[in-house]
């Protein structure tokens, strides 16, 4: 009898550890693999890594676009870019430039 209860009273004991093992265990696997766990934290610095250097890849391409775009402004018209742009526009050379014809890839 008293084997009895000294094996009950160990099972609870043992219960209790293996339950409280299991929630811990929940916790730790949800702050590792969850949604909002380690893993997705990790993926997410990543994708914003590559956000950041697309916006300034973009914004270095703007600004060269802006820079473009000034010298074809009225208040400071650059006769050659305007030329150059007309001729790629129109499709048009000068008489005396010299066209190469390159094959396609």
């Amino acid at each position: 009898m008293q084997v009895r209860r000294e094996f009950q009273r160990r099972l609870k004991s043992l219960a209790a550890q293996l339950l409280g093992a299991c929630v811990a265990g929940y916790f730790i696997y949800h702050a590792v693999q969850g949604d909002r766990g380690m893993l997705a934290w990790l993926r997410v610095n990543q994708q914003l890594e590559a956000a950041q250097q697309e916006l300034a890849q973009s914004a270095a391409e703007r600004t060269a676009l802006e820079r473009r775009v000034a010298l074809l402004s009225n208040s400071s018209l650059d006769l050659d870019m305007l030329e150059e742009r007309a001729r790629v526009m129109l499709n048009f050379s000068h008489p005396d430039d010299v066209v190469i014809f390159l094959p396609k890839q």
